[in-house]
């Protein structure tokens, strides 16, 4: 089938029920979210001291603005989160890993997924509690000043962001060198030139 102008697999090729696995999305989903919300109550905090440089761009920001976004990101990063994690033990269950091959970080296949299902329930875990963390700042705590967050809430946040970089390094090797549910590995697994198969899809759309 198309989807646009892209040529897509037909459902199966990648070990799954679907053309495209649908977990990495979400987790780039995940992240945008998540970063943003972080990113934009920094830029917040900091207001004070960025104040004359948005008055000479002539950029009508308020400190309220920049906090709203970074709220409304990090509720709509725990909702999604949850989808996100949910899709990846689905899609997980269904792969099919190469259990010959040592990841960089010399694990195996099986540890490389144990570890990335724990660490995707972790992530949600902190991310749904820096949500809770943040409401309360912003309905309770902090109401009534002008710094809405925490110092130490933006510290965790970038604390969490070392803790992606480690989860999405396991999913890259998921992928990039176990695999899984990446369409042309198993089909050159399979005995299949991916170029060909994709322009025979090309062919019949």
């Amino acid at each position: 089938m198309m989807v646009g102008s892209l040529p897509v697999l037909a459902a199966g090729a990648n070990g799954l029920p679907y053309g495209l696995p649908i977990h990495p999305n979400l987790v780039h989903l995940t992240l945008g979210l998540f970063i943003v919300a972080i990113a934009f109550d920094i830029v917040a905090a900091l207001y004070p001291l960025e104040k004359p440089i948005f008055k000479f761009l002539a950029i009508p920001l308020t400190s309220s603005n920049l906090y709203d976004v970074g709220w409304f990101n990090m509720v709509a990063a725990a909702i999604i989160t949850f989808f996100t994690v949910a899709v990846g033990f689905y899609e997980i269950i269904l792969a099919e890993p190469d259990m010959d091959i040592v990841s960089p970080w010399g694990l195996g296949a099986m540890d490389t997924m144990v570890w990335h299902g724990v660490g995707g329930v972790l992530l949600l875990g902190l991310i749904v509690g820096m949500t809770i963390w943040r409401g309360f700042q912003r309905y309770v705590w902090r109401e009534d000043r002008a710094r809405q967050v925490q110092w130490s809430y933006l510290l965790a946040g970038l604390g969490i962001f070392v803790l992606m970089f480690a989860q999405g390094t396991l999913g890259a090797h998921l992928g990039g060198d176990f695999g899984v549910h990446v369409t042309a590995d198993r089909l050159i697994r399979a005995g299949i030139n991916p170029n060909a198969e994709l322009l025979n899809v090309v062919i019949k759309h």
